[in-house]
């Protein structure tokens, strides 16, 4: 009987090397989405050649090129929240990256040692991946009447009221380490 309960324990902790196939999932999606966040900003770059043609073509190029650039900011955002879930599955379940702890010239952004880390990194990322994304839809959007803009500062306010919370948060918990 020890002996199966043995083999069981032992499938059991190596089952968690499964988890490599999210880590590689996420590395490789990440990374995808670096290049076309960087296809997005190279579609800018093309086009501002054009921009000093015409008082027109400037305004058309202006409004394209800021909804080109924040979607390439909102792709990179979510690329990092990818690689940052990545890295923390690869170092909650496999193992510790020895280069991150030897690495002197970079922060440790990348150091997850629990699943509340992992968690609250994440958290703080997608929070600035919302922002972001609504920053995008609100310069689309078009302010016909007091209640479109009145929706709009709601919508500010309370996305403001997120980062207080957010930085709050970590005041509290650097205080009681």
């Amino acid at each position: 009987m020890k002996t199966i309960e043995r083999i069981v324990e032992w499938l059991l902790w190596e089952s968690r090397f499964m988890i490599f196939a999210a880590v590689v999932a996420s590395v490789i999606a990440a990374l995808v989405l670096v290049l076309i966040g960087t296809y997005d900003i190279i579609i800018v770059l093309k086009h501002s050649t054009h921009m000093f043609s015409s008082l027109e073509a400037f305004e058309d190029f202006h409004k394209d090129a800021i909804k080109h650039i924040i979607s390439a900011v909102d792709v990179y955002l979510i690329a990092t929240v990818l690689l940052i879930f990545g890295i923390g599955l690869y170092e909650l379940f496999i193992s510790k990256i020895d280069y991150i702890e030897e690495d002197n010239k970079s922060s440790r952004v990348l150091e997850i040692h629990s699943l509340d880390q992992l968690k609250e990194k994440l958290a703080k990322v997608i929070v600035m991946v919302l922002v972001v994304s609504f920053f995008k839809y609100a310069i689309d959007f078009h302010y016909d009447d007091i209640k479109s803009i009145l929706f709009l500062s709601i919508g500010i306010l309370l996305i403001s009221l997120s980062i207080y919370f957010m930085h709050k948060g970590n005041e509290h918990t650097s205080n009681h380490k």
